[in-house]
């Protein structure tokens, strides 16, 4: 790393700034500790927030959008979520019926029972022609009086409706399918490297302790790239937990770094338990058409109803005996009552809270005999799924609801103005002096050949280890190597000195 000096404009009794490459100190011995590795982080930060802050922009935008996906979602659809209340409530069979013969077409895969009062029932079908594969149909049904309100796309387990839904694909992968979640992952395996770089490198700034306290709070004082320093630092302090909490839990059910991830805790044991639907002795083969039709209350394929006084068909008690089932072992609402996809498999009853408390507790119901036959409880789950759950939920702004989605919101703009800042920063460092259009002064090279061997090493087992776990870091890391050392040959053959490289 070339020698560098301190600007003539550094105030007296301030040490040079470390996260300006025109401000550091001359290097005229080998450093050791954070002064040897300060000039790695600092470049690392600089190319890769110019490099990966686009990324990092448009999932900031897409997710501010997306937490306010909830409030808009009750607004759009307040007609086929709520509903009059009314003074008791048609047998969970007969709303069924009543959502079958209005959508004949697909299979009656589950039911969500109305949570609360003046709420709907969903029932969800699968296999609707138009409808997606991975989508289902919910047909919305008023409680007390079995009016059909209408019927809309649903995904996921959150029953995400057509708007949240169009807002987590663009949040997600831009609507580009499983090619387009290579940008969201990207954009999370970084933001922890970047944040974490920024926040090393803001509390390493050499200050006394009266100027402690502007590590936190912007200094209105400064001008120029010192004040846009001065707020892209300040903020950065108080959002890096946030930042790295989102990166932490996007890489959870990401495509590649998730696949690690799921496998690391699967060899932990701490993989989330699910109920067995396995039905055994003489009931297995018992039943109807993979619990779709032959049901007590239950409509047939074809969509037309049977059982609509109640009549027992041979094998199965019903949905209304299997709530009452879950009911039983302590399953308040919400729930979704998930039907047998074969014969010889049982009801699943699940809660579906993801709000603070969650409920998240699952029963398996034999649909001969009304039997429980397998429970599983939140509170038994293993410490790494519990706190899976939580963090996916807090991250889509389920956990703690308007003040989550506010929180995240918050996190959001933080992010959007560090980067506005940060690319302003790279412009205000810009050669002035010929006024042609150009870009600001990158970091300084050489910063890898300051750092001592046996500290050298060990970071290369890091990086490596790192990569592996997170892919897309590790082979994006790699590119912006060879690129770079393209760039410094190029350099060294037009005679350039490597400090302006």
């Amino acid at each position: 790393m070339t020698t560098e000096q301190p600007l003539a404009s550094s105030t007296a009794g301030e040490t040079p700034d470390p996260t300006d490459p025109g401000e550091q100190p001359a290097a005229t011995t080998r450093r050791a500790g954070w002064a040897a590795l300060r000039p790695l982080v600092l470049r690392l930060h600089f190319y890769a927030g110019v490099l990966i802050a686009p990324f990092l922009l448009v999932s900031a935008v897409t997710g501010l959008l997306y937490a306010g996906s909830f409030q808009a979602e009750r607004l759009v659809y307040t007609h086929e979520l709520t509903v009059p209340i009314g003074t008791s409530e048609l047998p969970l069979s007969r709303q069924i019926a009543e959502a079958r013969d209005a959508h004949p077409q697909g299979k009656i895969a589950s039911v969500r029972p109305a949570p609360e009062p003046g709420a709907t029932t969903r029932v969800l079908l699968s296999g609707v022609p138009g409808v997606p594969d991975d989508h289902q149909l919910s047909v919305f049904v008023d409680p007390y009086t079995g009016e059909v309100r209408g019927a809309l796309d649903t995904y996921g387990a959150t029953g995400a409706l057509p708007l949240r839904t169009w807002l987590d694909d663009l949040h997600r992968d831009l609507h580009l399918g499983e090619n387009g979640r290579l940008y969201s992952e990207l954009a999370a395996s970084w933001l922890w490297v970047v944040a974490g770089g920024g926040l090393a490198l803001w509390i390493g700034r050499k200050r006394t302790n009266r100027r402690l306290r502007a590590l936190a709070l912007p200094d209105r004082a400064a001008t120029g790239r010192r004040r846009s320093l001065s707020w892209h630092g300040a903020v950065g302090i108080w959002a890096a937990a946030g930042l790295f909490f989102l990166s932490a839990t996007g890489l959870t059910w990401s495509t590649y770094a998730g696949a690690n991830i799921d496998e690391l805790r699967q060899s932990l044991g701490q993989a989330t338990p699910t109920v067995s639907t396995e039905v055994a002795g003489e009931h297995a083969h018992h039943g109807g058409s993979g619990g779709m039709a032959g049901m007590p209350g239950m409509p047939g394929t074809d969509g037309k109803q049977r059982g609509r006084q109640g009549g027992s068909p041979a094998g199965d008690v019903g949905v209304d005996e299997v709530l009452k089932a879950a009911r039983a072992k302590g399953l308040s609402d919400p729930v979704e009552i998930v039907l047998p996809a074969d014969q010889g498999t049982a009801y699943v009853v699940k809660q579906v809270q993801r709000s603070w408390p969650e409920k998240q507790d699952a029963i398996a119901v034999d649909p001969a005999t009304g039997q429980v036959t397998d429970v599983k409880r939140f509170a038994d789950y293993p410490v790494l799924a519990k706190l899976t759950r939580y963090g996916i939920d807090l991250h889509t702004g389920t956990l703690f609801g308007l003040v989550n989605q506010a929180a995240l919101a918050a996190l959001a703009l933080a992010l959007i103005f560090l980067i506005v800042w940060g690319y302003r920063m790279w412009w205000q460092r810009r050669p002035t002096h010929d006024r042609v259009l150009s870009f600001g002064r990158p970091v300084a090279r050489g910063a890898w050949r300051q750092i001592p061997l046996p500290l050298r090493l060990p970071l290369v087992v890091v990086a490596a280890v790192v990569g592996w776990v997170v892919p897309l870091l590790g082979i994006s890391f790699v590119a912006f190597l060879v690129v770079d050392l393209a760039l410094g040959q190029v350099a060294r053959r037009r005679g350039a000195p490597s400090s302006a490289k």
